[in-house]
């Protein structure tokens, strides 16, 4: 019987889809099978979802793993993509061999993010997802990038645009509404890397500081000149560390 190939699934954030890892998995070593799924209500052809929560998602991913015959997985999660990381990992810890959150959190919102949230939902209801992108993204970036990155950062903002408003809101809901899943990382029993940039607003490096002394087997990647998207302003960098982490889990 073959041995089941070494699989590293990709999980994409809120107002994204698998296309923001083109760039960035190019010539991926060839001997790990990498799976891009889109999120419930992301994609070319985005279908409203039942259930946007976390939770429902991390069910997605489930039976998106069971249909392509993969069972112990790494998980690479950006921002909300590593909410659904952790949501997998709280329901089917048996399959995870291994988590890297990317500028993401086990933390829920504090009082102020949630307020955060609210003018945002506000903001979308009363603007549409295209205006939204075009104040929410730009801030994504490190200061050192915003100019220089002007084609990636309308990358994103074509992306977030072609996102339904009801996913969008259920988005915003599901980030809002997650637990503290810092026990997932307390019961790990698999390695975690975390990759955080000094200069991401939306997760503070206190938090990951914090996190990272969690679990039992953990590795960070401080990057400066980094805000949110790492996989863009330091491609080299964040996926050097991804591979390497992969050799970790997998043993190649």
């Amino acid at each position: 019987m073959s041995k089941a190939p070494a699989t590293i699934v990709f999980l994409h954030g809120f107002l994204e889809s698998n296309e923001i890892w083109d760039e960035f998995l190019a010539d991926f070593p060839s001997h790990y099978r990498v799976l891009r799924p889109n999120l419930p209500g992301y994609g070319p052809d985005p279908q409203p979802a039942a259930d946007y929560s976390l939770e429902a998602a991390a069910d997605y991913l489930q039976a998106t793993l069971k249909k392509e015959g993969a069972h112990e997985v790494l998980l690479v999660g950006h921002s909300m993509g590593g909410y659904v990381a952790l949501a997998f990992a709280e329901k089917f810890p048996a399959q995870v061999a291994g988590l890297c959150l990317f500028h993401s959190s086990s933390l829920p919102d504090a009082e102020e993010d949630a307020e955060r949230r609210q003018r945002n939902r506000e903001f979308l209801q009363q603007h549409g997802v295209a205006a939204f992108t075009q104040e929410f993204l730009k801030p994504q970036f490190a200061a050192a990038h915003r100019e220089s990155m002007t084609n990636h950062l309308e990358m994103l903002q074509r992306i977030g645009a072609a996102v339904p408003l009801e996913t969008a809101l259920g988005g915003i809901d599901a980030i809002a509404r997650r637990p503290d899943r810092r026990l997932v990382l307390e019961k790990a029993t698999y390695p975690v890397l975390f990759i955080a940039g000094k200069d991401d607003k939306a997760v503070p490096l206190e938090k990951t500081h914090e996190e990272s002394l969690l679990p039992d087997h953990c590795t960070v990647l401080w990057l400066a000149n980094v805000g949110h998207v790492g996989f863009l302003e330091r491609p080299t960098d964040t996926r050097k560390a991804i591979e390497g982490f992969a050799e970790l889990v997998f043993g190649k």
